[in-house]
């Protein structure tokens, strides 16, 4: 079972960079044959939450793959290391995160990344991917018992994400609809809200809440899966006072 799930690991990591770069090649396309800013349009592409998730998790995954597979070669131990641990929950919460908001608020809504989605990776990045994400967290090898203090790691990558999204927005020409402003998701954008910054911070709080949920189960998950494997270990005695 670590065999093959390695190699769906690898696999998945290809299949997720496939569809940020074919999207990512669209989205500049079309922003060139139409005239918009290039360089607006790139940095906006890589703005979306789900992109820089996705390709966070793409990293990450190959990353677990190669090196499981290496550590097996030499007969090491395969448990993953504190990093590694760290990084594979960051991406299975974020992962999972996106699966949730994209399929439960966004599905159908045109979000403004300058071009129309490639439906094949339109859902390798919002339902595939995110579901593999998770199903590494029930199955993948060598998940390492993590302490809880670990989630607030996870959960400060997204509000920073958040905060950066807050401050470039109002700065930020709009390359396809010249607007002053740009926003990656509606919920983020205080001028579609009814009570502007109000109904933004709502949101916030709301996905912050989903969030620390998510890397609550993720953390526990793994607590779990390693004191059943007898890889019941914590990386080091600052991260031991968390537990």
């Amino acid at each position: 079972m670590p065999v093959v799930w390695s190699a769906l690991r690898l696999l998945m990591a290809a299949a997720i960079a496939a569809a940020v770069v074919a999207q990512f090649m669209k989205s500049v396309a079309t922003a060139a044959e139409l005239g918009r800013d290039v360089t607006t349009t790139i940095v906006n592409f890589f703005s979306f939450f789900t992109i820089l998730s996705n390709t966070a998790a793409a990293l990450v995954l190959a990353w677990a793959a190669v090196r499981w597979f290496a550590r097996r070669a030499r007969g090491a131990e395969a448990t993953e290391p504190p990093a590694l641990g760290v990084a594979l929950a960051c991406v299975s919460t974020y992962m999972i995160v996106t699966g949730i908001v994209y399929n439960t608020l966004l599905r159908g809504i045109p979000l403004p990344q300058g071009s129309e989605p490639i439906p094949w990776s339109n859902e390798i990045l919002h339902l595939v991917g995110p579901i593999f994400l998770l199903l590494d967290v029930l199955v993948g090898p060598g998940r390492r018992r993590l302490a809880w203090n670990r989630i607030l790691i996870v959960i400060a990558v997204p509000l920073a994400w958040a905060l950066y999204t807050l401050v470039r927005g109002p700065l930020t020409v709009n390359p396809v609809t010249g607007d002053p402003w740009w926003y990656p998701y509606p919920f983020l954008d205080p001028h579609l809200q009814p009570w502007g910054y109000g109904g933004v911070a709502l949101y916030i709080a709301a996905i912050a809440i989903v969030i620390a949920l998510v890397a609550w189960f993720v953390v526990g998950v793994g607590r779990q899966r390693a004191t059943r494997s007898g890889s019941d270990q914590v990386p080091s005695r600052s991260a031991a006072r968390g537990r």
